[in-house]
Parts: structure tokens; sequence; C-alpha cells
């Protein structure tokens, strides 16, 4: 064999493999549906974060927390009005810190300062004023946005001078009331009270006792009925805010009551630290990305045994914890394991999933100092437009690396899907099919859709899913000249035709003439 044989030989092998395509059948059970979600499914953070917050020689919060944040940027503002409404949870690891001054009560009010001992996270006590909090009112008025806030659990109580991190005594809900009181002169409305961060089970910095967290669930039930009488407009309540624990989370919720808790919040961060190099290779392990499955089932399972009134919500999720991976949290690989577990948290029955952050740190949506959107924040605009509150059962026995989800369309007749195909080389060629679960048995048939199907296709700039930048449909989404967030138009494709799966992208794909009767 000649060089130029060789040659050729070597670049038609490259074409095969990068072009390798994989054809799949994807069936859809469309009688009924297995789960449903929130109508406003996607919320994120803003946390409390001081400019000083630092992990890993890098101080990537700059003046995103929420007493320093910039509330009239004009980029920031359309990026939220743009779901219509977002929700967004105030809180984080210092709201347990935090103070209310309601009454002008507090000597020297100041947000957090740098301590070296004696205080969690190594932040004094932070003190929240009514002018800072009618300006993040009106910015949430402005944008519409549906708000929880992550009350202070710690306030009344001390440490137990024989356990160590463990705080004892009575929640002191006094300064909890004066601020609802004020809140609700002044208008403002809030979705639902969170009480506590990260406290249960073995806490990060603290914890306290599951009975005695139930005891304080109680009484914030009983103040926020005394508060706001009307059942109509009452927020919801919700807790514990930390990361699963089988034995406090049963021990919880049992001791909790009827209807006290109306959703029950976790944590995740899966990923590990934010330093870890692990982080790039996780994300597109479905092996590692399963792995999570089984604590969205086990809350699940709970809430069904002890508070079956009450719904499953992620309150707080970055993937990698101390403010995010590096490299790789605001890029477009992020994406795989961002909608992966929106994918999966709505199958396992979560209302609510809530990304850490809005902005700040690795893992914003937002660019912490321009407020440019990373990728992340199109995927989760995307799934908001074309995703549904009804889950359906989708399977296929293709490639463990395509991910897919699918929900009742929004709003418009028809089914949704997200594609996720974590393969670098396979592409993946999509046959549809309808399981129609008749008399119990099981029998699928092709389908053929005669409308053009809707598809919105996202890839990372020059094919590197480590880009910030990200591709739909081959355009890079960007804000216009007068900083408007892009609009996502889908592209039309003939629905007799299978679906493309690009390698390294991701995938939304609405089918307006699938007549699934869970969507009816």
């Amino acid at each position: 064999m000649n060089f130029k044989s060789i040659t050729f030989f070597v670049v038609f092998l490259s074409f095969l493999l990068v072009s390798k395509a994989e054809k799949v059948d994807v069936v859809l059970e469309g009688a009924t549906s297995i789960a449903q979600t929130d109508e406003d499914f996607i919320c994120v953070t803003l946390d409390w974060w001081p400019t000083n917050k630092c992990d890993y020689d890098q101080c990537t919060w700059g003046q995103a927390g929420l007493f320093n944040l910039d509330l009239k940027n004009k980029i920031l503002e359309k990026a939220v009005k743009a779901f219509n409404p977002l929700r967004i949870r105030v809180g984080g690891s210092l709201q347990d810190q935090v103070v209310y001054n309601v009454r002008n009560n507090i000597e020297n009010c100041q947000p957090f300062q740098k301590q070296d001992k004696d205080f969690l996270f190594g932040f004094s006590i932070g003190c929240l004023d009514m002018k800072r909090w009618d300006e993040l009112n009106e910015f949430f008025n402005q944008t519409r946005a549906k708000v929880t806030f992550g009350l202070n659990a710690l306030i009344g109580r001390k440490e137990s001078e024989t356990e160590k991190t463990l705080w004892v005594g009575d929640w002191y809900s006094h300064n909890a009331r004066d601020l609802m009181s004020y809140t609700i002169s002044k208008g403002y409305k809030i979705d639902s009270y969170e009480l506590g961060n990260e406290l249960c089970g073995v806490g990060v910095s603290a914890k306290i006792e599951a009975k005695q967290y139930a005891k304080d669930m109680a009484t914030l039930k009983n103040l926020v009925k005394e508060m706001y009488p009307n059942p109509k407009t009452q927020p919801k309540v919700l807790g514990p805010g930390g990361f699963y624990d089988k034995k406090w989370f049963d021990t919880f919720l049992d001791a909790s009551g009827h209807d006290v808790i109306d959703g029950v919040t976790h944590h995740i961060y899966n990923l590990g630290p934010g330093n870890n190099p692990d982080v790039v290779h996780r994300v597109q392990d479905p092996f590692f990305l399963t792995q999570i499955a089984q604590t969205f089932k086990d809350v699940s399972n709970a809430i069904d045994k002890f508070a079956p009134w009450s719904g499953a919500w992620v309150s707080e999720s970055g993937g990698a914890y101390n403010s995010g991976g590096q490299l790789v949290s605001y890029t477009f690989a992020f994406g795989f394991w961002y909608l992966d577990q929106l994918g999966m948290t709505s199958v396992y029955n979560h209302k609510v999933y809530c990304r850490q952050a809005l902005t700040g740190g690795n893992y914003a949506l937002l660019n912490t100092t321009t407020f440019i959107p990373n990728p992340d924040y199109y995927g989760a605009l995307l799934w908001h437009k074309v995703m549904g509150s009804k889950v359906l059962s989708v399977t296929h026995k293709g490639s463990l690396y395509l991910r897919v989800y699918s929900h009742c369309a929004k709003k418009e007749p028809g089914i949704s899907f997200v594609f996720i195909n974590l393969s670098k080389n396979t592409s993946f060629e999509i046959d549809l099919f309808r399981d129609l679960n008749l008399n119990g048995g099981s029998s699928s048939f092709l389908f053929k859709g005669h409308k053009e199907r809707e598809e919105y296709h996202l890839t990372p700039k020059d094919g590197n899913i480590l880009s910030s930048v990200v591709l739909l449909n081959g355009t890079p989404l960007e804000l216009s000249d007068s900083l408007e967030i892009p609009e996502l138009k889908p592209k039309l494709v003939d629905g007799l035709k299978p679906i493309s799966i690009a390698a390294h992208s991701i995938a939304f794909v609405t089918i307006r003439d699938f007549n699934a009767p869970a969507c009816s």
C-alpha cells in the first residue's frame, strides 16, 4: 500500500468514526402520565455570599450576592422576565445567619463580614435592612418572579455544650413574624417560605435533630396560617433544605404532622468538589449520572409513606460544591448533567428543581460580571418553553449515552422530548414508536407524523464542549444590540423523517400530532 492509499484509508476511517450513526427505536407510552411537576418547574437561587467568598484561590461571586447584586441591570432583568415566571429562591449557606431589621432596632445593621473564628462559614451575622428588602421585591415584581424565601432557622438556638455542630432549643419565630408582617403590609408576594439551609442529617456546618426540626416546621406553618389566613394566597411551607439522610428524613416527616410541610426540599451536589478534575468526565458518564437516581427515588418514597400531601423539591443543586466546577460549570458540557438532572427528578415526581445559582459562582446561569447567559441558561429556558408538567414513560434499548425524557407539550397539544447525547463520536437516528399498552399488554407501533416537528438542537461552538458559547440549530445564541435575550425559534422538520441527534449535543423536540391520551 503506497503513501496516498494509507493517507486515504486513515482519513476515511476517521470520517467513519466521527460520523458513526446508530439507529435507535424510542418507545413512548402515552396512555397515562407517570409523574407530574409544577408548571413552573425551573427555579434558580439568589445567594447571600459576599464578594470575599473564595474557593481554591478563586473568588467567583463578585457582586452577585443579595446584598450587592445590581438589580437595575437590564440583562439580568430581561433574563428573568423571559421565563414569565421564573421561580427564584432567596437563600443559601448564609441564610441561617441573616437577621431582618424590620423595627430598625439593630444597631450597626451591616452585611456579612469576614471572620476568622466563632462564626459559621467564616462570616459574621448579616443584617437585612428593609430598604434592601424593598429593592429586592421591586425587582421580583418587575420581573414577575415567583419567590421562595429561605428563613434563618438557627435564630434563638445555641450550640450544644456536649455535641459539636448540634444546635439546640426552639426556633425563635419573632423575627420571621416581623418580616412577614412588613412584607404583607407592602403587598409583596411570597410563594413559599423554606426553613433553614443544610441543617438536616449530619449537617454541613450546623445541624438540628429531626424531631426538633419537625416541631419548628409546625411553628412556621402556624405562623404562616396566622399571617396569611386566606388559603388561596397562603405561601407554601418548605423544608428541610439539605442533604438526604434516610433515618433523619423518615423521623422528621413522621414527626411533622399532617399537612404541615407542603414541599420536602433536598439538595444535590453529586459531582464532588469544584476543583475535582473528574467533573468534565463525570458529566459525560451515563453510569455516574444514573447513580443519583436512587436518592431521588428514596426521597419520593419517603414522601409517599410519611407525607403524601406534600411534594418533593430539589431546592438547591449546583453539581459541584464550593462554587461549582472550575472550567466546566459555565460551559456547554455542564448542560449534560443539568438537563439530565431535570429529566431524572421529573420522572421521580419532583415538583420543582432549583439551580444554584442565577448569578454568582462558576455554576451560574448568568455570567457573574457581565450577566451574559451561559449555555445552561438557554437549556433551562427551552425546558420551561416546551416541557409541560405531565411526565411520560419513554424507553429505548440503544446506547446508554443517549438519554431521553418526555413530557406532554407545554400549553399546546402534543408531546415534547429532550434528547441528551453524551457520546463524542456517535450520532443517533431516532424512530419513534407508540406503546398502546392495551389491556395490560404491550404493543408498539411505529409513529410517523404528518405535521412538521419543532426541533431545537443545541451544540457547542466549534464542537468544543468546554465552550461557553452555544448554538441553536447552528446559530450562536447571543444578545441583540439592544441587549435582548434571543428568541428561541425551532427548525421545522418533516414528521416522516427519523429524528437526528448529533454527537455531543442536546435536542428538544415537540411533536404536535402525536396523540397521547395522558396529554388530552
